[in-house]
């Protein structure tokens, strides 16, 4: 792990907010579902349990409505799917502090799942033979060009690589553009030309060489898809995909039309004030210009799992359907990231834009999955706790708790590792000792909890990850290592 997927990682992992009461338990708004669907929905939502569980932990997990107050997440909308049906659908919270409750048609920014929707219209393109997987982009793209950059080692960039995010791209995701903010045209942002507020989107590596979240590769394949169809994208996208598949509260409209306006989650940062002006501008519709709700999402999903079967193709063949879901480098496909078994994957992705996080796992062959969408930063956190008690409920494989066993570690041995570790130039983590426990805390993040593992390795509950400190023979602590993933990250003692 580099030091910058490491600063990633737990900057995703510890932002945690101080807890303060907001709302208690959330009403939901749903129609009548039967008794048994009702008991489903109830033991969900009554117990939402961490990344890691300590074991024989007397209180493992917290409700829906606890943690909705200690993240500060105003709204929560959950669509489960189930034996390949959309199972139930339901909202929890309100839209906005004072406004209505969440419903099931209640609209969210979908952020970066934006991206497999605009994937798909690529692809349908492709089978349409209007674009081609492995051509050389620059031989359909018209009004802008791929800058020729000598770390490309004269590889062309391609549409598939620019779907699977190995196309060598910059610029890893784009902050919007706020209420009353100018908004640049796609060519400035692929230019970083003023208003565009991002760099230049421009090759740093060669096409195919490497896996690299990137953004500014969805831009070029949104640049690619409009010079070949001469079609606006929120209206391609519309007649492709949103419309064949039902998807009928979605749009890639940016900004929200007037009319939907009162359907949409107002947007929260993570200490529970609005985003000033409301929801965020995306020119870069490809990459986060989606808004939907997780209904429309499921729908999504199950038109995967049944185009697989050659049950639903209604945009895809089970081919491309299938090209789509092939795990390549970084364990994605083509806008998918693909997960599980070999034997049981699963297809997921998750969505961040300013004031919104959502995320999205279906099985391939199952017919389960779940969508669940908030309007909070930092409701990541609470979507994937929600996917862990969803998967506990309907008995699938993965998504499981990790379980460690805590030991007890003497005061003293705790007192050696109190120190600032860096893992980057500007990212440490901070340990402290606060009685007899120690604490983490990220650079401008909120200190969180270390379980003793062993007298040198600690665990956290937030995500499963492992603190561990290497004592010299002087008994001092000059470095640590952060374990997550299967990777290392070591961060030296200043």
């Amino acid at each position: 792990m580099t030091p910058a997927i490491a600063k990633l990682a737990l900057l995703s992992a510890l932002m945690v907010v101080a807890a303060q009461p907001l709302m208690g338990q959330p009403k939901s708004a749903s129609a009548d579902v039967p008794d048994d669907v009702q008991q489903q929905i109830e033991r969900v939502t009554a117990c939402l349990r961490p990344a890691v569980v300590v074991k024989d932990d007397p209180h493992p997990c917290t409700t829906l409505g606890e943690r909705m107050d200690q993240l500060h997440v105003r709204g929560v909308s959950i669509a489960v799917i189930h034996n390949g049906s959309i199972a139930w659908a339901r909202g929890f919270g309100v839209k906005r502090i004072g406004g209505a409750p969440v419903t099931a048609e209640t609209l969210f920014q979908a952020g970066s799942i934006s991206k497999p929707l605009a994937a798909m219209a690529a692809l349908h393109q492709v089978q349409e033979k209007k674009l081609a997987l492995d051509a050389d982009v620059n031989s359909e793209l018209v009004s802008w060009k791929v800058v020729e950059n000598a770390a490309a080692n004269g590889k062309p960039v391609t549409l598939r690589e620019l779907l699977r995010h190995t196309a060598g791209f910059t610029v890893h995701g784009f902050p919007g553009y706020a209420a009353g903010a100018p908004v640049p045209t796609l060519i400035e942002v692929l230019d970083g030309r003023k208003p565009a507020n991002t760099p230049p989107i421009r090759l740093e590596s060669e096409p195919g060489s490497r896996w690299n979240y990137s953004g500014g590769g969805y831009t070029v394949m949104q640049q690619t898809v409009l010079d070949v169809t001469q079609t606006p994208f929120p209206k391609l996208l519309h007649d492709t995909v949103l419309a064949p598949i039902g998807m009928t509260h979605s749009t890639y409209v940016q900004p929200l039309p007037a009319n939907l306006q009162p359907e949409a989650a107002t947007p929260y940062e993570a200490n529970g004030r609005a985003i000033p002006g409301g929801a965020h501008t995306y020119p870069e519709m490809a990459a986060a210009g989606l808004w939907t709700t997780p209904s429309d999402l499921a729908l999504f999903c199950l038109e995967i799992e049944r185009s697989l079967e050659g049950k639903a193709n209604h945009v895809l063949s089970r081919e491309l359907t299938e090209q789509m879901l092939t795990r390549g480098k970084g364990d994605w496909g083509l806008g998918l990231q693909i997960g599980g078994s070999p034997g049981d994957p699963y297809f997921t992705h998750g969505g961040v834009n300013e004031g919104f996080e959502s995320v999205f796992v279906a099985y391939e062959h199952h017919g389960d999955g779940a969508v669940v969408m908030t309007n909070a930063q930092g409701g990541t956190r609470l979507a994937t706790q929600i996917v862990r008690s969803i998967a506990a409920e309907y008995g699938w494989p993965d998504f499981r708790p990790a379980v460690h066993a805590a030991v007890s570690v003497d005061r003293a041995v705790l007192a050696r590792y109190v120190g600032t570790y860096e893992l980057a130039p500007d990212f440490s983590i901070v340990v402290t000792l606060d009685g007899d426990q120690l604490a983490a805390q990220a650079t401008n993040q909120t200190k969180l909890t270390l379980f003793p593992e062993t007298q040198t390795r600690f665990f956290l509950t937030a995500v499963d990850a492992q603190i561990e400190f290497f004592p010299n023979d002087k008994g001092q602590v000059p470095y640590m290592i952060l374990h997550q993933g299967g990777q290392d990250a070591k961060g030296v003692r200043k």
